[in-house]
């Protein structure tokens, strides 16, 4: 195995943009490979924002290669199946072949991550924003201080300053729908009968679209994400408009009953983000920074670690950091950027719907193992 480091004995230093999950698994994987890191988190403390996520067993894999599966799988859910309903009628049942994912809150996956971090002694600074980059190794802060680096990570999202100060080339689109994302009690035992331990994609196309993706984290808490398009004042209203979701979903009630009580409620557009290139020089970018993604498949988050792992493995066998990053790209990208595209068509026309869409093809970025570097679909 290659030393990357310039100075017999001393540890590379990597400055990493962005403390969510792509930014958080790139730190811990690389201070496992013995790199020296810092993490800037431009809130005044570390958290995650939105509501619940979904991991396949390419996160799943990714988990256990920086040591907080066994975290993460306390106080998540494997629901039996994933369900898709028409018009309130079940449509499909896909149990992927017995292909392992989860279902948790998204603060439940980012403290896990953030206790590793801590755990393997990557050094965090709150409140500290990172506002520009260099390819020769610099980062400059929102205080005005410049920080020297063997490897620079953008991690810091998808407007990320990292990403624009650089000046890469990206085209960026968004679709017709977007969503409000929630977590709300479970509610189980007023929901009645039922298979409430599912995920349930619920459809309906008339007399207007709304879709409701029911996800169960755990035995306390659900993640609905909720579907309209984005010309429906009614249906993309935050905090939610009551009347409308319930006359859809009528039997959702004690659930969206909850979901209407939260008033930092907020509505996303689905967008996609596609850059000529993720790395120059020493700054490698990852996550939403480099390939944002819509959230039909449910693989933002999984790609986004898969690649920040990935990153890490590269950077301990190769000859010099310059180096590494091109190979990483051309390694790991086309598995991202063919689920990226299955998201967007999903996404733009409304795919999901017809149930029993998560082929082969749409599923191969889940099925990717980052440990073993092999594809591990079912047998």
């Amino acid at each position: 195995m290659a030393n990357l480091n310039s100075t017999p004995g001393k540890a590379r230093r990597a400055e990493v943009a962005g403390g969510g999950f792509a930014g958080l698994t790139a730190a811990i994987a690389l201070r496992q490979n013995g790199w020296d890191v810092r993490l800037h988190e431009r809130s005044a403390e570390l958290r995650a924002f939105g509501a619940g996520i979904y991991l396949w067993h390419n996160g799943l894999r990714v988990l256990e290669g920086v040591g907080a599966l066994e975290d993460v799988l306390q106080g998540s859910h494997t629901p039996p199946t994933y369900e898709t309903w028409m018009q309130n009628k079940s449509v499909s049942k896909e149990t992927f072949h017995g292909l392992p994912w989860r279902v948790m809150t998204r603060s439940h996956l980012h403290n896990a991550l953030v206790r590793r971090a801590k755990a393997v002694g990557v050094e965090f600074r709150v409140n500290s924003e990172a506002v520009a980059a260099d390819p020769e190794g610099r980062l400059t802060l929102q205080t005005g201080e410049v920080l020297e680096a063997d490897l620079i990570v953008g991690a810091d999202g998808v407007g990320s300053k990292v990403r624009d100060s650089i000046g890469f080339k990206q085209e960026r689109w968004a679709a017709t729908d977007g969503i409000i994302r929630l977590i709300v009690p479970r509610k189980k035992e007023e929901l009645g009968e039922g298979e409430w331990d599912n995920t349930i994609d619920m459809w309906n196309f008339s007399p207007r679209v709304q879709r409701i993706l029911y996800s169960p984290c755990n035995d306390q808490e659900l993640y609905l994400g909720m579907m309209a398009p984005a010309s429906d004042p009614r249906g993309s209203r935050v905090p939610i408009d009551l009347e409308v979701w319930v006359e859809m979903f009528p039997f959702l009630e004690p659930c969206l009953v909850e979901a209407a009580k939260l008033q930092s409620a907020r509505y996303d557009k689905y967008e996609t983000t596609k850059l000529d290139s993720w790395a120059k020089g020493k700054v490698a970018l990852i996550g939403d920074a480099a390939n944002a993604m819509c959230p039909a498949l449910a693989q933002g988050a999984g790609c986004a670690m898969v690649n920040a792992f990935s990153l890490a493995q590269d950077m301990a066998t190769a000859s010099s950091v310059e180096d590494a990053l091109p190979q990483w790209e051309k390694r790991i990208r086309p598995i991202t950027d063919r689920c990226q595209a299955i998201s967007a068509d999903y996404a733009a026309n409304r795919s999901l719907s017809n149930g029993n869409m998560f082929t082969p093809a749409a599923l191969e970025a889940a099925c990717y193992d980052p440990i073993r570097r092999v594809s591990s679909w079912p047998q």
